[in-house]
């Protein structure tokens, strides 16, 4: 009986997380040119502002959704791009 109340709870758990992960991607408002205070870094290779990284983290869930779209893929996938996302302590999703 303690075992299936660990299952249990373990489940339930597990379904909360990924609720909360689905409503924070559909929460952000997927729109590439939020990413625009990153332009200059990204292509001049400079600091990121503070507000670059900010939507950097607020986009993270769209950005496999950007590496799909033939446009804005060598934006997210550029090798400053990755140095930007880098300093700013995020992540590209491999997708």
């Amino acid at each position: 009986m303690k075992k299936s109340a660990s299952v249990s709870i373990g489940a339930w758990f597990l379904v909360v997380v990924l609720v909360a992960e689905v409503q924070d991607a559909a929460a952000v408002n997927c729109t590439p040119t939020e990413l625009s205070p990153c332009l200059a870094a990204i292509t001049g290779g400079g600091t990121p502002s503070q507000q670059c990284c900010d939507k950097l983290k607020e986009q993270k869930p769209c950005f496999c959704n950007y590496l799909k779209n033939p446009s804005l893929k060598p934006y997210v996938d550029s090798p400053n791009s990755k140095k930007v996302a880098a300093a700013c302590g995020v992540t590209i999703p491999s997708c």
